[in-house]
């Protein structure tokens, strides 16, 4: 089951694993854009998905403005 876009704050930041989901965690992270992360990252390298910021040596995330335009755009 996907998560919903609605449950997005207006704005903020999402790490990968709040956007392509992580069935394992406890409690399970339902994805926002279902896909596997090197196809995720494969997508950025090639520019269908929004490139990350980094916010520190070992922290990448993404823009929750982003993400929303990429589902928008995307359908899904």
């Amino acid at each position: 089951m996907a998560a919903s876009i609605q449950q997005l704050p207006e704005t903020g930041f999402l790490r990968l694993r709040q956007i392509i989901g992580a069935p394992h965690a406890v409690p399970p992270i339902p994805p926002l854009y279902p896909v596997s992360r090197s196809s995720w990252w494969q997508g950025v390298r090639e520019g269908r998905y929004p490139a990350p910021v980094k916010l520190g040596p070992r922290t990448t995330a993404w823009t929750v403005e982003s993400i929303r335009a990429l589902i928008a755009a995307t359908g899904r």
